[in-house]
């Protein structure tokens, strides 16, 4: 009997030290690093639940079962320098910016920059809050690439921040390294998207450690010139567009707002190792994707298969 308790507590101690690499693996470390991304938001750029939305995807917020999700966005922390930045403007701003403070770092900055993807309404329209009407924001650096610099210089009411020196942008170049601090370095990297106002990019995102991709709105990944897998393969996590889980979601032409599915990304994937599922971080989910939910069997299945899917307050050591 006493054999029996001894191998049974051996097994115990195997199988939670196993979990634990497993988690640190893909980047819920049990150490606290001092630089680091937190996740600040998964939602589409409409967020959850979505305006007029009556369907039973929503109905389970209004209801009491889910819980409201931020607007896509990451946060990035530097604790030796006492510096934060955003990945995205988004409508969520307010509450992001006080999550970062409240929840990571509170300094006589309210933010030390913020990385811009697109000029889509979810990923740069919370430039408004650092305005006259708002925060007052006092030169705030925004970093962008040519277009949606050109954009915002150009096209009320953003301009107005500009002439009011309430953000100075900062122009970006496609896969031209920036270091933001000591130990960490973003790279801008063009990906195909709807661009009608601005070019449409992901960041790399490397620290002293660990490197982290973060692409929330690409169409497919077959149209981009590189290879998701190869650059997954790169990184230590990969945040990635899973604003629809398949087609047919939509009562809709899908293929005129085309993103990569879940289904296919998880397909793709299909034959790569769980070392490789496991840096893959889903983010962006659009109202109707049954993964956005706190718990769902779609999205149990998906994890069973070694994806992961972004949460609010996840932290990943760089």
């Amino acid at each position: 009997m006493r054999k029996v308790q001894v191998l049974c507590l051996i097994g115990l101690f195997f199988f939670f030290n196993c979990n634990d690499k497993i988690k640190e693996e893909q980047g819920v470390s049990k150490t606290k690093s001092n630089q680091y991304i937190t996740v600040l938001g998964i939602a589409q750029d409409a967020g959850f639940p979505q305006i007029d939305c009556e369907k039973a995807c929503c109905a389970s917020f209004y209801n009491g079962e889910e819980s409201k999700k931020l607007v896509s966005c990451l946060g990035l922390i530097d604790l030796d320098t006492k510096q934060k930045w955003l990945f995205d403007a988004t409508p969520d701003i307010p509450q992001q910016i006080q999550n970062l403070k409240t929840d990571h770092l509170d300094t006589d900055k309210v933010i030390d920059g913020v990385f811009l993807t697109h000029a889509h309404m979810g990923h740069y329209t919370g430039l408004m809050y650092l305005g006259f009407e708002a925060l007052g924001g006092n030169n705030i650096p925004v970093y962008a690439m040519p277009r949606m610099k050109n954009y915002l210089e150009t096209n009320g009411p953003w301009s107005q921040l500009v002439s009011f020196e309430n953000i100075e942008l900062r122009e970006l170049y496609n896969d031209s390294t920036l270091t933001v601090s000591r130990t960490l370095k973003v790279t801008p990297i063009l990906v195909p998207h709807r661009d009608e106002y601005s070019e449409t990019v992901g960041y790399k995102i490397e620290g002293e450690n660990k490197s982290a991709l973060f692409i929330p709105d690409i169409d497919k990944w077959q149209v981009w010139n590189k290879n998701i897998i190869e650059e997954v393969k790169k990184v230590d996590y990969a945040f990635v567009d899973a604003s629809f889980f398949k087609d047919g979601e939509l009562d809709r032409d899908m293929s005129k707002i085309p993103h990569p599915f879940t289904t296919e990304t998880t397909t793709l994937f299909e034959n790569e190792s769980i070392a490789t599922k496991g840096k893959i971080h889903f983010i962006h989910f659009n109202h109707t994707n049954p993964t956005i939910r706190d718990v769902h069997p779609l999205k149990d299945s998906i994890q069973n298969l070694g994806f992961n899917f972004a949460k609010e307050g996840d932290r990943f050591e760089l």
